[in-house]
This record gives C-alpha cells, structure tokens and sequence, in this order.
C-alpha cells in the first residue's frame, strides 16, 4: 500500500512540476525538455516572454499562403543602413536594386516574436559588409513571426521556409549568381526555415548556417533544419536542450562550452545563452579565430573534451566544408574568443 502511494505521489508531483507556471522572468530552473508546459523564451531584443508549449494554435494565422507575406530587404556596401526591397516576381526591383549577380548571397532570418530589424540582422549583416563585398538578404517574416502564440509560428514555418526558397530560385534565375555563392543563416526558428528555404531550392545553397535552431516542438520533427537541406549543412548549440536542439541535425555540429550554458550566462537563463549564438557567430565573421576539436560523441562536446582535427566554427566562408561533432571554448565577452 506504502509502495503504490509513493508511485501515486511521484507521478503527480511530476505532473505538477511539468505544468506548473513559471513566475520569474528567465527563471527555466523547472523545465524538463519534452514534458514542461511552460517555457520563458526571448523576443528579437532579449525581452523573456512566457511561452505555452500547448497553447492551441490560431489557425487564422496558418492558411496555406503565410508565407506570400515574407519581405525581401537587400542590404550592399552602397545602401549598408537602408534597404531595398525586392518584391518576387517584380523583376524590375531588382534591375532598380543594387544586387550584382558576381558577388555572394548572404540570406539572414530571424526568429520567434522577431522582425528584419531584430538584434541579429544588424549585427551580422554589417559583419559581413565590413569584410566582404556581398549582397545580404534579410527576410522579414514578422506576419507569422510576431505572433505571442509560439506553437502558431512553428506552423508557419514551412511555409515562410518554402516562400522564400522559391524567391531565391526566382532571384537567381532572374538577377544571376551562382548557387556555391548562396549562405543561408537563421536563428532560433528562423534556422528551420532556411532548413525548408534550402529543401525547397533543390538543395542547391552552397552553405546553411542554424544558429541554435529552436528545439521546443521541433524534435524529431520533419520540418527541422537538417544535413540534406543544402550542400553544406552547419549548427552552433549554444543552449541545447533548452531552447535549442542538443542532437547532431546537420554535416557539422558545433558545441561552444558543451553547448547548453554559455560563459556569463546564468545556467537558468536561456535567453542569455540561446542569444549568445548569434553573437558569436557575427565575432566568426569579423575574425574567425573559434577553432573547433572534433569530437567522438555527443558526451564528449557536452564536457569539452575533443581532441580530435580542428574546423573553424563559423565564418563567411562560402565554400566551407566540413563533417563531425565539434567542441571548443570561448570567453564570456566580445569578440568571445579564447
């Protein structure tokens, strides 16, 4: 009788831990990946929302058309602040556009409760500007991205990923480049879309960056970012587990400080730590100076102890390639590296 009251209690405290709310903003000391209902999680500037893992989707938000809404923003070192739209199927906004079919296409794509003027894309975007003469694409699909409803955006993500795959075989096929000189980067959810942008290409982009792809709801999932979705598929987990994936998903994965906590941040605040991926990946383009080990197992990049070959994490290198589990340390402060 003792015995089957103490399975009884355990079972229910479980479930009230799984579904109890949260009340300290950042606070995810509770959450258990794949059983808690309640998640903080960080908007475009950081600010922590509190997330409904099983909250119903607005399915007014999810007609088979939400990603037609993307926009397309081109930045180039000749209108480095302010954007050009190109609008698809308009081939005179790009003949009226400073896009050059000789240079690289760098496409950036923001996450959850985010838009084109989001932290990141200002951040990477003049990365990019300051050491290469490049043509840098923000998609901003705040239509479905903006919604406080998470699980609506997660739907939505296919089909922005599927729009903007048929945009870029549009824009080559119309303004010129050449598909080895195309890297697509996302953040959070956004790393899922480009994974669908790339699937929906053909597989043709040269290079996929995910930047901690969003992991709630996402395990698992065919809609995730993956290695097949371009020629050259890569992660950086910086809050694995958490807010981001933990599994190798792509041709390299890379785990900074064992990929769940970052230096500097609280180990229960994963908004500091999930962000901190598109930190570091701005310092890879400036500098690339994050050298990954490659690792033999998951285990080993969890407690950083590769000691295998080296692959730089990061870059703006078009033509990277690589295979493996990396792991590597960095600092807590800008540029990051050791």
């Amino acid at each position: 009788m003792v015995t089957k009251f103490l399975i009884v209690l355990a079972v229910w405290t479980a479930l009230c831990a799984g579904s109890a709310i949260p009340l300290v903003p950042l606070d995810n000391s509770h959450y258990v990946e794949g059983e808690s209902r309640y998640i903080w999680m960080p908007d475009g500037e950081g600010v922590p929302h509190l997330v409904d893992l099983q909250e119903p989707v607005d399915e007014s938000l999810l007609d088979s058309r939400s990603g037609a809404n993307n926009q397309y923003w081109l930045f180039t070192r000749q209108n480095r602040e302010n954007h050009q739209v190109i609008v698809n199927g308009n081939v005179n906004s790009i003949r009226n556009s400073n896009y050059r079919a000789n240079r690289g296409l760098v496409v950036l794509v923001h996450g959850w409760n985010s838009n084109g003027n989001s932290a990141m894309n200002p951040l990477i975007r003049r990365a990019f500007l300051d050491t290469q003469d490049v043509n840098v694409i923000v998609v901003d699909w705040r239509r479905v991205a903006e919604t406080p409803n998470y699980l609506s955006a997660v739907r939505g993500v296919p089909s922005v990923g599927q729009f903007l795959g048929n945009f870029l075989v549009w824009l080559i096929n119309n303004g010129g480049g050449n598909w080895n000189n195309v890297h697509l980067i996302g953040f959070s959810l956004g790393a899922h879309v480009v994974g669908n942008a790339g699937r929906t290409a053909g597989r043709r982009p040269g290079r996929i960056t995910g930047l901690d792809p969003a992991g709630p709801n996402f395990g698992g999932s065919s809609n995730a970012l993956n290695g097949n979705d371009g020629v050259y598929v890569e992660t950086m987990h910086t809050n694995g587990g958490r807010l981001g994936i933990f599994d190798r998903i792509a041709n390299a994965d890379f785990y900074p400080n064992g990929g769940r906590s970052q230096p500097g941040c609280s180990s229960v605040d994963y908004n500091c730590s999930h962000g901190r991926a598109y930190h570091l990946y701005a310092a890879s383009v400036r500098y690339n100076r994050f050298v990954g080990r490659l690792c033999n197992n998951l285990s080993q990049a969890q407690n950083n102890q590769c000691t295998g070959g080296t692959l730089n994490m990061g870059n703006g290198v078009f033509n990277k390639r690589g295979n493996g589990i990396y792991g590597l340390r960095t600092n807590a402060n800008y540029p990051f590296h050791m």
